[in-house]
């Protein structure tokens, strides 16, 4: 199969990530159908969708006519079989749940073509937690997307033990056409790259926090204006090498025996889970969100942000 060969996607998911799959390859002017469990599920994320397009439009990322054009690419059904039953190639994009995966996995395997590839957006799983069951190990691969799909450039492409050149290429080809960057990873780890590099940070944030050697807002603004404003145009090992490696590794040698090594999230993080608090989508986390600013409000000012990095990083 090739590049010119794929008409037809499908995203089995509409939650954050699904619904921003969705839309980014409709934008790529694909025709996409969305599956979830129910129809609240999926009328909510087609609200979303609505909603982040019309953020593209304010951004002038797109035009109000192009905003029509990829709603009516996008169909939705609560039928699997049918939402993929004409598919060229599949996304599963559904909780990180491996029961959940790999009935999803053995079912795709079942209704769909047999050239369709099938991949996992999974963030920490590997296909061979969930893929078992599945007999084209050839076409499946893991698209590890990051949120906010639609606005973040990279995807991480993995492939799993069986996972063939062809497939891995028509993946990277078909994510640079819905004008994403792939990155193939060289070997199959949990995590990947960038959760793996995230949880490390997360763990030393979390840990400077519960010991309050700084607040919560303080600590975003460090990073944002430090290492975020860097490595938003640098990335950690260019930044070592323009600072010096022989500098990097005398701090790494005084920091590294004192810096969190902990296997588990903070106590106060997981009393804050217990108490229900977490973060936008209650109202309440690290910060509190007032209605006036609440989930809408906050991923749209988010999204525009995100959009003006875009542009640059295009430029």
């Amino acid at each position: 199969m090739k590049l010119t060969d794929i008409k037809n996607i499908s995203i089995i998911g509409a939650g954050t990530m699904g619904h921003g799959i969705a839309l980014t390859y409709a934008w790529g002017g694909y025709q996409v159908a969305l599956n979830d469990i129910n129809e609240t599920v999926l009328a909510n994320a087609m609200g979303r969708i609505r909603d982040d397009l019309t953020t593209l439009v304010e951004g002038e990322l797109i035009s109000r006519e192009a905003m029509g054009q990829i709603l009516s690419r996008i169909t939705t059904t609560t039928n699997l079989n049918q939402a993929v039953k004409g598919a060229d190639f599949v996304t599963e994009a559904v909780s990180e749940n491996i029961p959940i995966k790999r009935k999803i996995f053995a079912d795709l395997d079942t209704f769909c073509p047999q050239h369709t590839i099938l991949a996992s957006n999974t963030s920490s799983l590997v296909l061979r937690d969930f893929t078992d069951q599945a007999r084209r190990k050839d076409k499946l691969v893991i698209t590890h997307w990051m949120n906010p799909p639609h606005l973040v450039p990279v995807v991480e492409v993995v492939r799993g033990e069986g996972t063939s050149d062809e497939t891995t290429e028509l993946a990277c080809a078909l994510l640079k056409k819905a004008r994403k960057v792939p990155v193939t990873l060289k070997k199959e780890v949990p995590g990947f790259v960038i959760n793996r590099v995230q949880y490390a940070l997360l763990r030393e944030v979390w840990s400077l926090w519960q010991r309050g050697v700084a607040s919560a807002e303080d600590i975003d603004t460090i990073v944002r204006g430090s290492l975020g404003f860097r490595w938003a145009a640098i990335g950690p090992l260019e930044t070592s090498d323009l600072g010096g490696l022989d500098v990097f590794s005398i701090v790494a040698e005084n920091l590294f025996k004192d810096i969190s090594d902990t296997q588990e999230p903070p106590k106060e993080l997981k009393e804050m889970v217990k108490a229900g608090n977490l973060g936008l989508k209650s109202g309440q986390g690290f910060y509190k969100y007032s209605v006036g600013r609440g989930p809408d409000s906050k991923v749209r000012e988010r999204d525009r942000k995100h959009m003006q990095l875009l542009k640059l990083w295009y430029s």
